[in-house]
């Protein structure tokens, strides 16, 4: 595992102790449509507590302009959340860059860090005041570790003293488990829209699978290169011959498919095999035979990493295949790690959230590691460690 230094290593009684969390929570006119972030962090702030600590915390919400308040973004609600789920009252700062008072045994949401102009810059103000508000700079948020921003990295190298919290420690465990200390068979899972967007990730993984399973639009764009009919399906006809380039034994496509002519509620639904496709077809899931030869693959694996659902599960004419994949997931013995957003919002429709192995709270943070890339949070930890 990669060499951190945890919040549980050091002495906080009587600290401010400064959490960077990641409550960037998907939010609908001013209301929390999934807190499972916030969940998530819930273990390090009562940790903090119960040792006796001040606790500052900090995250962002949305993409508001940076440097201007906007209500839309602020995190009101996550405060009122947290003080729900804490049993304890969390108090929003708004104007905390100059300090305040903060007692042991009490709990501060600052607000929106985003509103403070610098944060994405890594202004070298802005993290001199992250890191002044208080002994300890606590990094909790894997999701935006791959972000080296004023609160993700310029206040860790400003701060007194510097460590991961539980949260990312867990995080950078799993995935070293399921990437470093591989079981085999070794399965990945990779659904999603485009093949742009994570072809860095298919690279990394088909040098370390035994098989790989492509789901969503990036399938039919592995489907095109094999020279099958995609009808008016969603891919990327300049990537045909890249997807050509990496077709290989380990790669699972479809063998039959759920279509309609069009993505709505009311869509009639269609199996159909390859071959009937027709040029008015949108491919919107996998078919019953290839749920059937993935859940195959799934029994026998040892390991299985997912990131992308592999249809619109969101509609339920096109979802049997994201959910027949999750549940297969959850039902096998091996340790399954599962990553992105559209992903977790499947697990919590299907209610397998404790029966997945490992579920990550980070998007492009999850995809960074699996190519193998270097987060900048994490490397700045592992230098102060």
């Amino acid at each position: 595992m990669s060499r951190l230094k945890s919040l549980e290593n050091l002495e906080i009684k009587n600290k401010r102790v400064v959490i960077r969390e990641d409550f960037n929570v998907p939010m609908k006119e001013g209301r929390i449509v999934n807190d499972a972030r916030i969940l998530a962090a819930l273990p390090t702030i009562k940790y903090a507590l119960d040792k006796g600590a001040a606790v500052i915390l900090i995250s962002h919400l949305g993409r508001p302009q940076e440097g201007v308040y906007d209500e839309a973004y602020t995190l009101a609600p996550i405060a009122e959340r947290l003080s729900h789920y804490l049993k304890h009252h969390v108090t929003l700062i708004k104007d905390w860059h100059h300090g305040f008072t903060i007692s042991p045994g009490q709990v501060a949401l600052c607000e929106n860090i985003r509103f403070s102009l610098g944060e994405t810059a890594n202004d070298e103000i802005l993290s001199q005041h992250l890191a002044d508000l208080g002994d300890v700079y606590v990094m909790d948020a894997f999701a935006c570790a791959h972000r080296a921003q004023a609160s993700t990295y310029g206040a860790l190298t400003q701060a007194k003293e510097a460590c991961a919290g539980p949260l990312l420690c867990a995080e950078v465990q799993a995935l070293d488990r399921a990437l470093l200390t591989i079981e085999r068979p070794f399965l990945a899972i990779v659904g999603g829209a485009k093949v742009s967007t994570k072809l860095t990730v298919l690279e990394a993984l088909l040098a370390k699978v035994d098989h790989l399973i492509v789901g969503g639009g990036i399938a039919n764009t592995f489907l095109a290169a094999l020279g099958h009919a995609v009808g008016c399906s969603l891919y990327e006809p300049d990537l045909v011959p890249l997807a050509k380039k990496l077709l290989s034994s380990k790669i699972l496509l479809p063998i039959d498919v759920v279509v309609a002519t069009e993505l709505s509620a009311t869509a009639k639904a269609v199996t159909k095999s390859l071959e009937e496709i027709k040029p008015e077809d949108k491919i919107l899931d996998i078919g019953p035979k290839t749920i059937a030869l993935y859940q195959s693959y799934i029994a026998k694996a040892r390991t299985i990493v997912w990131n992308g659902p592999v249809g619109v599960f969101e509609y339920p004419a096109f979802a049997a295949g994201t959910k027949n994949i999750a549940e297969s997931i959850a039902a096998s013995s091996a340790f399954s790690l599962a990553g992105g957003g559209e992903t977790l919002s499947a697990i919590e429709n299907y209610h397998l959230n404790d029966k997945i192995s490992y579920i990550s709270t980070g998007g492009g943070a999850f995809l960074e590691y699996l190519e193998g890339k270097s987060l900048p949070a994490i490397e700045l930890l592992q230098q102060r460690a």
